[in-house]
């Protein structure tokens, strides 16, 4: 359509007003995007520096067996799930801020042939000692099936307390960080005499009447948690993990709780649960130090915030991601939020605080 030389000039000077504009847009994002920083469409905190940043990932679940299928019928990618972990290392060491990098557990898979167990676990620990900062390793019910605690803990490398695999650390003067160990009762990874296994033993006996005692069939809503691949936190460890946040309460901190198994119903499926998870969080609601769960061992992920304000992040898998995708991220831990930066399959989530 022809224009006459008045709308045609009217037009000129639009489309110039139109470009600077855009231009003008373009840089406020870019400085937007360089002062807070953006992920998967995510942008962060109010341009303040983070007091700290961490890495963090879960269930790599490396074998080196052909890729197969969970049971559910969920593609699995064994020998893929190293490579994940090599670019998570790649991406935390470039960002040259993380203070350390914690992962939610299960670094080897249950089908791994046991005689390569061994060498499966620390070959895998071997790719997250390429990071330059410290790394917490939480234990999973697969770490187990490969490996004994007595030998599995020794390779983790995490603070020895005299064999717990439960302790806490403080990145920063307003945090604390919690380590809890989901399996401290549990049918798997101790001796078959041992107390914890017995103990264990006797809870799903009373509350799963299946002979096979990792099938939910008959167990309805919650109580579907009740399976040998999950476990407990002990009398002991809860008593430590009340010292623990009454400490932190005086000393004025903020709480960041990681588990393998998750403490919320609302962030995973109740198979995936810890056996008392209501257990802990009754002893994390007595107080108001706690502000983030995180969890894996959900492979799909999930999220929720509890009637108390929590926020249950579970994390997720590295093993599920088919080759040339990946699950891993980064957390910038502000005093009022945490922001997880999320690559690929791992959703970017803001956690504000409840004032």
């Amino acid at each position: 359509m022809r224009l006459n030389d008045h709308n045609h000039t009217i037009v000129k000077i639009n489309y110039a007003c139109a470009i600077v504009s855009r231009k003008i847009t373009v840089v406020l994002i870019g400085l937007l995007t360089l002062t807070m920083g953006s992920a998967n469409g995510l942008v962060g905190a109010k341009g303040k520096q983070p007091l700290f940043s961490f890495g963090v990932i879960t269930d790599v679940q490396y074998a080196d067996i052909p890729d197969g299928r969970s049971f559910l019928g969920v593609p699995r990618y064994y020998r893929h799930s190293i490579l994940v972990l090599q670019r998570a290392v790649q991406n935390w060491n470039n960002l040259q801020k993380l203070k350390f990098a914690v992962n939610c557990g299960d670094i080897v898979d249950g089908f791994c042939p046991k005689d390569q167990s061994l060498n499966a676990v620390k070959k895998v620990v071997s790719e997250f000692e390429n990071f330059s900062g410290p790394v917490h390793h939480m234990i999973g019910n697969h770490c187990l099936y490969n490996l004994s605690r007595d030998k599995l803990l020794p390779l983790l490398k995490n603070p020895n307390l005299d064999g717990r695999a439960y302790y806490d650390f403080t990145p920063s003067p307003e945090y604390r960080f919690v380590i809890l160990d989901g399996y401290d009762i549990s049918a798997i990874g101790w001796p078959q005499e041992h107390p914890h296994t017995l103990e264990a033993l006797k809870i799903l006996g009373e509350k799963n009447p299946n002979s096979d005692k990792n099938s939910p069939a008959g167990l309805v809503g919650l109580e579907r948690r009740f399976l040998k691949f999950n476990g407990t936190v002990g009398k002991e460890q809860l008593e430590w993990l009340d010292d623990v946040l009454q400490d932190a309460t005086k000393l004025n901190q903020k709480v960041v709780i990681c588990c393998h198994l998750s403490l919320h119903p609302g962030a995973s499926s109740p198979a995936a649960l810890l056996w008392n998870y209501d257990e802990v969080m009754g002893i994390v609601h007595r107080y108001n130090c706690v502000k983030v769960c995180l969890a894996g061992h959900d492979h799909k992920g999930g999220y929720s915030v509890d009637s108390h304000g929590v926020h249950h992040r579970v994390l997720e898998a590295a093993l599920e991601c088919p080759p040339g995708a990946d699950a891993f991220g980064h957390i910038d831990v502000f005093d009022d939020r945490l922001l997880l930066v999320g690559a690929d399959r791992m959703q970017s989530t803001e956690m504000i605080f409840a004032p």
